[in-house]
C-alpha cells in the first residue's frame, strides 16, 4: 500500500490556522465530508469519539486522528500543516504542527489498518518530517510525504 492509494494532493493543507484540537479536527472533518460528499457529522463524532479513549498525538509534533466512519468506502486521508503548532494531549506534551486525520471504512477489509501504519512510519521519519516542515506549498509537501515511487 501506498499513501498516494489515499492522500490526494488536493487534500493537503498548508499553514492551517487553528485556535485549538478541536477547531482544527471540525475544519480537517469538514474538508473531509466534502471531498467525500458525505455528512461531516458523523466524521466529527468518529473522530472526537476516538480522542476520547486517547490522544493520537503521537509526539514529535505529530499527530494521527482517524476513525472508521459509516459512508467511507475506502481509506481517505487529509494532511495539515499548521501555521503555528497547537496543543494536541500528544505523549510527549509537545505542541503537535503535523496532522494527518485518517478515515477509514467501518468493515474491516484487508490493508486498512496497514494505512494507519503507513502513515505512523512516514511522519517518525527525521528526514521526512524536517523536510515537511520546511516546504514552501502542499504540492511540495505533498511531495515529501507521498514521493512517486516506481
Amino acid at each position: 500500500m501506498k499513501i498516494t492509494e489515499f492522500l490526494a494532493a488536493g487534500d493537503v493543507l498548508v499553514d492551517v490556522r487553528a485556535a485549538d484540537k478541536a477547531r482544527l479536527l471540525e475544519e480537517l472533518c469538514r474538508h473531509a465530508a466534502s471531498a467525500l460528499n458525505i455528512d461531516a457529522d458523523p466524521i466529527s463524532a468518529a473522530i472526537l469519539k476516538r480522542e476520547e479513549l486517547g490522544s493520537t498525538g503521537m509526539g514529535g509534533g505529530v499527530a494521527i486522528p482517524h476513525a472508521r466512519v459509516v459512508g467511507v468506502t475506502k481509506p481517505y486521508g487529509v494532511l495539515a500543516r499548521l501555521k503555528n503548532a497547537i496543543a494536541f494531549d500528544s505523549v510527549d506534551g509537545q505542541p503537535v504542527d503535523l496532522v494527518f486525520l485518517l478515515l477509514l471504512p467501518t468493515a474491516s477489509v484487508g490493508d486498512q489498518l496497514n494505512a494507519l501504519a503507513l502513515v505512523a512510519r512516514t511522519l517518525r521519519d527525521a528526514d521526512t518530517l524536517r523536510n515537511a516542515r520546511r516546504t514552501a506549498d502542499p504540492a511540495s509537501l505533498y511531495a515529501v510525504v507521498a514521493p512517486t515511487q516506481k
